[in-house]
């Protein structure tokens, strides 16, 4: 087939992934880490845990140093299972509160990217294979 030949560039495509990936997290997690106690305390409460404060702020922090880690490819594997902790527990918010598929389809997908980045690896172009 034609597109087999790309498969030379795997690490490449691992580091498109990453970066796209790792970008799209710290723009989402960042204004929740700078939104301070009030909006950790809401983020932490939507999934029903105790203390949920501490869970919204892992919550923030996860997805804001978890996308950066990404992006480096620095400590990849505990930053991907930070990641997956947080889209269960937004996949766990999402399904308790009745939402339909479009409303927890993120969560999932991206629960399911990190499951399986786990298991692939950074790639070479990564600081954890430097």
């Amino acid at each position: 087939m034609v597109l087999t030949g790309l498969t030379k560039y795997r690490d490449f495509g691992l580091l498109l992934l990453r970066v796209g990936l790792g970008i799209a997290f710290v723009c989402h997690g960042f204004p929740k880490l700078m939104g301070g106690p009030d909006t950790w305390t809401g983020l932490g409460s939507r999934v029903g845990l105790p203390l949920p404060v501490v869970f919204g702020f892992i919550a923030a922090v996860s997805e804001t140093i978890g996308g950066l880690l990404l992006i480096l490819g620095l400590y990849f594997r505990v930053a991907c299972i930070l990641l997956c902790g947080t889209m269960l527990g937004a996949l766990t918010y999402h399904l308790k509160d009745g939402d339909g598929f479009n409303e927890y389809a993120h969560a999932l997908e991206s629960l399911i990217v990190f499951a399986a980045l786990i298991f692939i690896g950074p790639g070479k172009h990564s600081i954890d294979k430097k």
